[in-house]
């Protein structure tokens, strides 16, 4: 059987080359031969996820005709990626990029350090910020209020309190997409909605569906699950999808699943637009995957121009949630200690889902439901949205300005909200800087975290969870990281020292 999951055609493969060689070169660099450029190109555009781990390339004689080389020039560069591990090859089913067998990948997500074990760290692997108050002492109050008649129950709601279940679906009627409270779930956060999704879904082998890069707590949990993950490179720059190569994906992948981001995506800060959401929808119905679109950072806009145009969500476009299933979450909106989740799909969806907990965790805490419900009944939500988009503007004004003054040749584009800057890290090891970072008191995950199989080694995803002269400090450890990484370890750098609580 063929070990490759998709297929990157040969004009496809040919225009992403031409978009590396626009970039600028570096003063006096020499120009290699054909076969090692494109091999380069190639070994490149895998290390970045602008083609994925796993990817079927054109034969070498449909390549050389996109190229306008020989078709020695191709077979020299094929060659070279072999020898170097990016590439695997067996006569009759053709060759598919790879990563060396030795290149470390993630072995875990991202988890926040203990608040204890922080002491003079700067903890940048997590994109959390602290809760708004007062709205979260608030919402704990008005819970504890309405809590005396759950008490005499047995507390168990496997779909939610019915409350809560119908508040979320009278949200989503006020935003123009009818729904009943038969169609919502309440879980134990967004992980939880995902982890019973996939193991409804997507039994141990199964392909799902994800974007490259993609949110790395959710990708080890799909890992864990058995799944086979199908990478799809995302546009370039904050555009959102690549929908010829979702298409592409969907058509020869076959995935159960696909997950994705489309408001302010995590990591890149991406927003999809209403036709790139509409087709993705069609897409998915057409090849009969499910579409799970990941909403929790839908509220979290910080630029005014957008705060009226915001895109409709992905499940406008299948209100009866048969093809795409909505989880939300309080988490990233409010505060990540309030683990309340919710799916949003069609009843009978639900219904198994629901049936399917009964061998997980039996239902989500009645106090934290009963606080988001006062949130969402009087406008306590709204307000404390609003705080928060307050504390992520600020930050991320403050972690741009900063980065840009000590680290003029990281690369990036500010995101119109979400949490999180996606920064290539002007070549240097995304892998090496955490390591160096942690030593120097910055924690920041480094890019093949969030992509498959290896890819994205050149990156380091910084959240907007700090501002002011934190953020500026912050900055100035990472590149003081960054000089040690670019040196080597030796000579022109200073070694950084370990810091110590």
């Amino acid at each position: 059987m063929a070990q490759w999951t998709s297929a990157m055609g040969a004009v496809q493969l040919a225009r992403l080359l031409k978009s590396q060689q626009d970039r600028p070169a570096g003063p006096g660099t020499r120009r290699p031969p054909a076969y090692r450029a494109l091999a380069d190109g190639i070994r490149l555009l895998v290390l970045e996820g602008r083609v994925p781990v796993a990817a079927r390339l054109p034969a070498e004689r449909e390549l050389a005709l996109a190229l306008s080389v020989s078709r020695t020039t191709v077979a020299a560069a094929y060659e070279a990626l072999r020898s170097e591990g990016f590439l695997e090859s067996r006569r009759g089913a053709g060759s598919w990029t790879a990563v060396p067998a030795g290149n470390p990948l993630p072995a875990r997500g991202l988890e926040p350090l203990p608040p204890e074990a922080l002491g003079s760290m700067i903890d940048l692997g997590c994109a959390a910020l602290p809760a708004p108050e007062p709205w979260l002492t608030r919402a704990v109050q008005g819970a504890l209020e309405e809590l005396p008649p759950y008490a005499h129950t047995h507390g168990d709601y496997p779909a939610g309190l019915p409350a809560l279940r119908s508040m979320i679906a009278e949200r989503y009627t006020a935003r123009g997409i009818p729904t009943m409270p038969e169609q919502i779930m309440v879980t134990t956060g967004a992980m939880g909605a995902i982890d019973a999704i996939c193991h409804l879904f997507a039994g141990r082998g199964e392909r799902i569906a994800v974007e490259s890069p993609s949110y790395a707590n959710i990708l080890q949990l799909m890992r864990a699950a058995g799944a086979r993950l199908v990478p799809v490179a995302m546009a370039e720059g904050l555009t959102g999808w690549d929908m010829d190569r979702w298409r592409q994906v969907l058509r020869d992948a076959a995935p159960r699943l696909a997950y994705v981001v489309a408001d302010f995506h995590n990591p890149t800060g991406a927003l999809a637009d209403e036709d790139q959401r509409r087709r993705l929808v069609e897409a998915a119905r057409s090849a009969g995957t499910v579409l799970v679109a990941d909403e929790t950072m839908s509220e979290l806009w910080l630029d005014a121009e957008i705060e009226g145009v915001m895109p409709r969500l992905v499940c406008a476009f299948d209100p009866a949630g048969s093809t795409v299933i909505t989880v939300g979450s309080a988490s990233k909106a409010f505060w990540a200690g309030m683990r309340i989740g919710w799916v949003r799909a069609a009843p009978d969806v639900i219904r198994s889902l629901v049936s399917a907990r009964a061998y997980a965790d039996l239902g989500t805490p009645v106090v934290e439901q009963l606080a988001v419900n006062w949130l969402f009944s009087t406008g306590g939500w709204e307000k404390a949205v609003e705080v928060r988009r307050e504390q992520a503007r600020g930050n991320r004004d403050a972690l741009v300005a900063a980065v840009r003054r000590e680290l003029p040749t990281w690369e990036f584009e500010v995101p119109k909200g979400g949490l999180t800057l996606w920064v290539r890290a002007g070549g240097l090891s995304g892998s090496r800087l955490a390591e160096v970072g942690e030593r120097v008191g910055v924690r920041v995950p480094s890019g093949p975290r969030f992509g498959v199989d290896g890819a994205f080694e050149g990156y380091v995803r910084l959240p907007f969870t700090v501002g002011g002269a934190v953020a500026e400090e912050a900055a100035a450890r990472l590149a003081a990281a960054a000089r040690w990484v670019e040196s080597g370890g030796s000579g022109g750098a200073e070694a950084p020292r370990t810091v110590v609580a």
